[in-house]
């Protein structure tokens, strides 16, 4: 976790902060989903192929979500 340089300005952010952080990042995770998907169809262009061009960009969003989640989570606990 310390090693994704994103994060670490969020080392200072409280539990509410991060829920806010990361409420955002997966509505933007979803918008940036359905606008593909609907640009794709007006292209004509296959579901499978436009989700496969996606996929390196939702496995970063999914690799910070998961990263806030655990920070989330470490705080509440009091560490």
């Amino acid at each position: 976790m310390a090693d994704i340089p994103e994060l670490t300005s969020f080392d200072q952010a409280t539990p509410q902060e991060l829920t806010e952080i990361i409420a955002e990042l997966e509505k933007y995770r979803e918008r940036l989903v359905n606008d593909t998907l609907s640009m794709a169809q007006r292209a004509k262009i296959m579901k499978a192929q436009a989700l496969a061009h996606l996929e390196p960009n939702l496995a970063q969003i999914d690799s910070t979500l998961q990263a806030l989640r655990e920070r989330q989570v470490a705080k509440t606990n009091g560490n």
